[in-house]
C-alpha cells in the first residue's frame, strides 16, 4: 500500500510541474522571462485555461490527500 501510494505521489508531482508549466502568465513575475508576457494568438480560449485550471486542482486536490494518507501510514508502520 504504501508502495503504491509512493508511486501515485511521484507520478502525481510529475504531472503538476507539467501542468502549472502550462499554464497562461498573467503578467510579471518569472513568466515574462519565457515570453509569458508577450500577447500571442497560440494561447488557448478561455475554455482550455478553464479545463487546465480544474485538471490541475484536482490533481492537487490528489496530491494532497496521497500526502496525508501517506503520512499517516508511515506513522502507524
Amino acid at each position: 500500500m504504501i508502495a503504491a501510494l509512493q508511486v501515485i505521489l511521484a507520478i502525481n508531482s510529475l504531472l503538476l510541474i507539467v501542468l502549472v508549466l502550462l499554464h497562461k502568465g498573467k503578467g510579471g513575475g518569472l513568466s515574462d522571462l519565457f515570453g509569458g508576457g508577450m500577447s500571442s494568438s497560440l494561447g488557448g480560449s478561455s475554455v482550455a485555461e478553464r479545463n487546465l485550471d480544474r485538471i490541475t486542482i484536482a490533481l492537487a486536490l490528489i496530491w494532497v490527500t496521497s500526502i496525508v494518507v501517506l503520512g499517516l501510514l508511515l506513522k502507524t508502520a
